[in-house]
């Protein structure tokens, strides 16, 4: 039988096992030992429905595993990880979030174990570390979001280049980069970017944009007309349009940045055999299928795409160098952060 805790806490891990408080330190050890081997913690920025989606699908073909998960937005996941190191060691199994940047910060610091997976060869080699510490597991481009109720179909931009027009001023919300892994990466893509850089940031921000906690509450805002445009994840706009919300999704023709949602394994863990298994499920063709049910993007191309989603081969997806994004994007952030004061 599957068995799932969600972990809400915010900086306390909540154990596993259900241990009685006057159970003596012997008694607590032999219940360790007896359920360690099938459990697994998992660290996540995914919506908890989607996350509760994949842990009923895995628990299909490991009925015996026991997952822990915690999820919360990226910036807090990193917080949380960086707290664990100090105090000892991470608690968590399995990280599925973020963006490749920071899994490599993660990999560089010996934080990551080399994953022992049996999928990759179905996935392009660009969602695959070389070093063999993560793997993406589903495409994330962020995109314009459109109201049509409030932008009419002559006034949509299609560039983002548009979104400083002054007809727009005061209609954009954007998710806080740092909170959200995916608008923090975005942020050093497009300042790294000749054709946007500094001075687009600048005319962007000089538009009063909404900044709101997350993509979720940005798709919202769209969704309810309190906002006409939206700088957010496309997954989150097809959500709401299979809901009956009136949005649409604008892929910018100068391209969309993008994350992998990337996973990985953590050294620390107690129980890499069955991380390995849940990351390796998340690439399989299974996990792959439920990705696009979920209304991902796949980041392999033989389970198709969701409904009213580009073909991956259609796709103008902007591809920078991840060192370089790797290394600008802490500064980028705080360069955004500072022109909204």
């Amino acid at each position: 039988m599957k068995k799932t805790t969600k972990l809400l806490a915010p900086l306390v891990l909540i154990p596993a096992l259900a241990l009685s408080s006057c159970a003596d330190e012997a008694q607590e050890q032999m219940n360790e030992s007896d359920s360690g081997d099938n459990t697994l913690t998992v660290y996540t920025s995914e919506p908890q429905e989607k996350i509760d989606e994949i842990i009923d699908a895995f628990a299909e073909v490991n009925p015996d595993a026991e997952i822990d998960v915690f999820r919360a937005g990226t910036g807090e996941l990193k917080t949380r990880v960086a707290s664990e190191k100090e105090t000892g060691e991470i608690q968590a199994d399995v990280i599925l979030a973020a963006d490749v940047p920071t899994f490599e910060d993660y990999a560089a610091e010996g934080d990551l174990a080399e994953l022992n997976l049996e999928n990759t060869d179905s996935l392009d080699d660009s969602y695959v570390d070389e070093d063999n510490y993560w793997v993406g597991t589903r495409l994330i481009p962020t995109i314009i979001a459109i109201n049509t109720d409030v932008i009419s179909e002559e006034d949509e931009p299609s560039l983002w280049q548009d979104l400083t027009n002054s007809d727009y001023e005061g209609q954009i919300a954007m998710p806080n980069p740092d909170v959200s892994g995916a608008a923090a990466f975005n942020t050093a893509v497009w300042r790294s970017s000749d054709q946007l850089g500094d001075q687009w940031l600048e005319d962007l921000v000089a538009n009063d944009p909404t900044i709101l906690e997350s993509n979720g509450p940005v798709g919202q805002a769209v969704g309810e007309g309190t906002n006409g445009l939206g700088v957010v994840v496309d997954y989150v706009i097809r959500d709401l349009a299979d809901q009956g919300s009136p949005v649409k999704v604008v892929y910018p023709e100068d391209g969309a940045p993008y994350v992998s949602q990337p996973a990985g394994v953590f050294a620390d863990s107690d129980n890499q055999e069955l991380a390995n298994q849940f990351v390796d499920f998340l690439i399989s063709e299974d996990g792959q299928q439920m990705a696009v049910e979920q209304s991902y993007l796949p980041v392999r191309d033989d389970v198709g795409v969701p409904e009213g989603a580009p073909e991956l081969a259609d796709l103008n997806l902007m591809n920078p160098d991840l060192e370089e994004i790797a290394a600008e994007q802490d500064e980028a952030v705080s360069y955004f952060n500072g022109l909204l004061k």
